[in-house]
């Protein structure tokens, strides 16, 4: 373990769903079932001999991953073959999960092999500051916070997030019958300052819960700096709340936004050490107190249909997600624990790295290609942006109110928004209006009106298409911008 301090013992957070449970009386017998002096009668198995996979054969890219910089090698000479057999007499490699263990209920936990690559990879990436953390398996980030919610909070509750977040996770604390404060957020992350005023007049039991993506901000783009993380997290230690970093976008932290720049500008390929030291300090690494949730996840990293994550903290709390996980989700995906499992102990921790320092590099270049785009073709008149340091996503700004339809519209920025993004889609583009994403102050005893409001926001992804389309697409809502304003 990291670290020679234990963590805080922060249980008092648990909902009473969550400390009421139990653990699987099932689950617990399970370590008897591959005890060679017992005869397993005891649990519904089914016999490995009837699973009707002999074996599991992909190819996948091979370290270190640098023959090309904007793409990554394809050709065959350059391919690793994994191969996953179905018993442990036949495996391959040391490390592998045969096919009669990853097919099998097993441990909620996951698969050992696949636990122990990734503790040693949040070893080396954050280095926690306390010895008694641990990590349990997910169906990726979504589930994980799903997960949290039911861990930390009943019906009823206030739980703090960004005034702008990702709207499939504010509907999941809606749906879990959870408010949200909205706190202050600008193209950095979270207003330290701002927050720290909310806390000191803060009336009644302050939220449990800090509900953050610090790093390539859904929606907006932004990266919070190392500062800002630590006024946040020494505020939390304060006012003794826990905060939840869901964070799949970590890796996707770019180069220097620089218009016009190509593959042949960005800086040479770094070494593990000086990529490891350009990421900015995770919430997890300035974790003294075990009041942190790292909720991390391969889909933005390897490919999101692997529907696998994990989440760190510390022991007492992972324990409870273990329980939870028990009687909901079972365990994560066999399939792609083998899969996964099999092509990163490949890899190793090292060719990992090397994947990750690529990705960043191609990510940048996409980043390039949009942020280019923008410039190029989005009115400045009327529109603010600034070039995302990660994640997939940018943020642009507009001034409603020099909307000609402003007035007409009742001087609501969203419904200007509704107006610019059906007739986007109509026009061939399609960008994602900003108040979909925007957190009320639901303490209100309804909320507040938009009337008078200035700005209105369109969030864009250059993740999922080639360049040319990026440039393309970019093209057409920079001139329906221009014909909305009349410019």
């Amino acid at each position: 373990m990291t670290g020679p301090i234990l963590a805080k013992d922060l249980s008092h957070h648990l909902s009473e769903e969550a400390k009421s449970r139990q653990a699987s009386t099932l689950k617990l017998a399970f370590k008897h079932f591959s005890d060679p002096r017992i005869v397993s009668l005891g649990g519904g198995l089914p016999l490995p001999d009837l699973f009707p996979f002999n074996s599991l054969k992909v190819e996948t890219l091979n370290p270190p991953f640098s023959r090309g910089i904007d793409v990554f090698p394809e050709s065959s000479d350059e391919a690793l073959e994994v191969v996953v057999a179905k018993s442990r007499a036949q495996i391959e490699h040391d490390h592998d999960i045969p096919l009669e263990t990853a097919l099998q209920y097993g441990s909620s936990a996951g698969n050992t092999q696949i636990v122990e690559f990734l503790r040693e990879h949040t070893r080396i990436i954050h280095s926690p500051k306390y010895q008694d953390w641990d990590i349990v398996m997910s169906v990726g980030n979504t589930q994980a916070w799903d997960s949290t919610l039911r861990t930390f909070t009943t019906r009823g509750d206030v739980i703090f997030a960004e005034q702008f977040t990702f709207s499939s996770a504010a509907e999941t604390v809606h749906a879990n019958g959870v408010k949200i404060f909205p706190v202050p957020t600008d193209l950095e992350g979270i207003d330290a300052e701002a927050f720290a005023e909310i806390l000191a007049n803060w009336e009644g039991p302050i939220p449990k819960l800090l509900y953050t993506i610090p790093t390539g901000q859904n929606p907006t783009g932004g990266t919070m700096p190392a500062e800002r993380r630590k006024k946040v997290y020494d505020l939390a230690c304060k006012y003794d709340f826990i905060i939840v970093e869901d964070e799949p976008y970590y890796f996707l932290q770019m180069h220097e936004y620089k218009f016009g720049a190509t593959a042949a500008d960005l800086p040479p390929v770094p070494s593990h050490d000086e990529f490891l030291k350009s990421l900015v300090p995770s919430y997890l690494s300035l974790d003294t107190e075990g009041r942190v949730l790292r909720l991390d996840s391969f889909s933005k990293v390897l490919a999101p249909g692997s529907r696998l994550g994990w989440i760190v903290g510390q022991e007492r709390l992972i324990e409870r997600f273990l329980r939870q996980h028990e009687v909901t989700i079972q365990v994560a995906s066999g399939f792609s624990q083998a899969i996964l499992n099999g092509m990163l102990h490949r890899w190793g921790q090292e060719g990992y790295l090397d994947w990750l320092i690529q990705l960043r590099r191609n990510y940048t270049l996409k980043r390039n290609v949009a942020l280019d785009a923008v410039k190029k073709y989005v009115p400045s008149e009327v529109a603010d942006w600034i070039a995302p340091s990660a994640g997939m996503f940018f943020w642009i700004q507009l001034d409603a109110s020099k909307h000609p339809d402003y007035e007409k519209l009742g001087r609501d920025p969203a419904a200007v928004e509704m107006q610019i993004y059906e007739r986007g889609i109509e026009d061939g583009v399609l960008m994602i209006p900003g108040h979909w994403f925007v957190i009320e102050d639901e303490r209100a005893a309804k909320p507040p009106s938009r009337e008078g409001r200035q700005f209105m926001y369109f969030r864009g992804t250059f993740a999922s298409v080639k360049p040319e389309a990026l440039d393309k697409g970019l093209n057409i809502f920079g001139d329906l911008i221009k014909k909305e304003y009349q410019l």
